[in-house]
């Protein structure tokens, strides 16, 4: 249990200091990696998701047995995330320095599942 307690906080920490800037940085985004965001729903929306999904990951690292089920759910959507960056980048649509964050999504994917399987229901 102590595996996935450290797995998840570093996860949803990692994660907040990797999205709370993005709130900030809207326009500089269009600047230097042109063409400028077109939909700010869409990025808002992503962040604000991206946040409570962070969230959600310190609050499983406090108990992972109670909320395994929700481990499950936390690897879809990090290979979700990862899994669209990796074929973003085959496509050229994105450049190396971007696809090594989704890379570090795929990471934390392999090592929440590690995570599931360690962290097994009480009986």
């Amino acid at each position: 249990m102590k595996f996935s307690r450290i797995i998840f906080a570093i996860a949803g920490i990692w994660g907040i200091l990797v999205l709370a800037p993005l709130y900030f940085i809207f326009d500089l985004i269009g600047r230097q990696d042109p063409p400028p965001i077109t939909h700010p729903g869409f990025y808002y929306g992503f962040v604000s998701v991206g946040l409570a999904w962070q969230i959600a990951f310190l609050i499983i690292a406090r108990d992972p047995v109670r909320l395994r089920p929700l481990i499950a759910a936390s690897i879809v959507e990090k290979i979700g995330g990862g899994g669209t960056f990796v074929v973003l980048y085959l496509q050229s649509r994105l450049t190396k320095g971007d696809l090594a964050l989704g890379c570090v999504d795929l990471l934390f994917a392999a090592l929440f599942s590690v995570a599931f399987f360690k962290t097994q229901p009480q009986h």
